[in-house]
């Protein structure tokens, strides 16, 4: 396992801004002055913390019409646009950091989408709830139905989630695909998980470079 990221001036504001700890890991991963591309960016909350933090070129894209007028008026420079469509207008290796935080699970197909970041960026951060958590399986395992935690808080029929993956689904999925971990994170709210992420993490985070 990697050894937890260095401190870097503002990561506490991240935490009290965006209140998410895959944020704040994120911040201290992107290199300053880098070319930044975020994929499903929301209203470019993180987007904008890198550029005015670590003055990152940031891009980013998202389906959301509302959610793209708002980055905008932050100042972020997002377009409207279907991931899974894929990212024909980027040319091969025009960004140092492609993320895709916490929407995998939400996307049609995640491979191709992966691969379509690999594509793209010289590394891919990727981070996304984990559904082997122990509090899922006990839901599932308890309600005999549709788990619904913290981590997952809708009912099965409104869920934006369409692919349920777990840590050692993932790590699979990198080995099969030959993509080399740089480094691993495993969250449990914003503090770190030692042993066991595919029981004890509710978020992973990955940074990937294709070998």
């Amino acid at each position: 396992m990697a050894a937890p990221p260095q401190s870097v001036p503002g990561r506490r504001l991240v935490k009290e801004l965006l209140g998410r700890g895959d944020y704040a890991i994120i911040s201290e991963i992107v290199e300053s002055g880098s070319k930044v591309l975020d994929l499903g960016c929301g209203e470019g909350e993180l987007l904008e913390w890198l550029a005015e933090n670590k003055g990152v070129d940031a891009r980013g894209v998202e389906i959301s019409r509302e959610r793209v007028q708002r980055a905008i008026a932050r100042g972020v420079s997002v377009y409207q646009g279907d991931i899974d469509q894929g990212l024909a207008d980027y040319p091969d290796k025009a960004f140092d950091y492609v993320i895709l935080s916490q929407t995998l699970q939400q996307t049609q197909k995640p491979l191709r989408v992966l691969r379509e970041m690999m594509r793209v960026g010289r590394h891919i951060i990727v981070a996304f709830p984990n559904f082997g958590h122990w509090r899922v399986r006990m839901a599932h395992l308890i309600s005999g139905r549709a788990p619904k935690t913290g981590l997952f808080p809708y009912e099965w029929y409104e869920s934006p989630n369409i692919h349920f993956l777990t840590v050692d689904d993932f790590e699979v999925l990198c080995r099969d695909q030959r993509w080399n971990v740089e480094r691993r994170y495993f969250l449990s709210g914003t503090r770190r998980v030692g042993g066991l992420p595919n029981l004890m993490a509710e978020v992973a985070v990955y940074l990937l470079r294709l070998d």
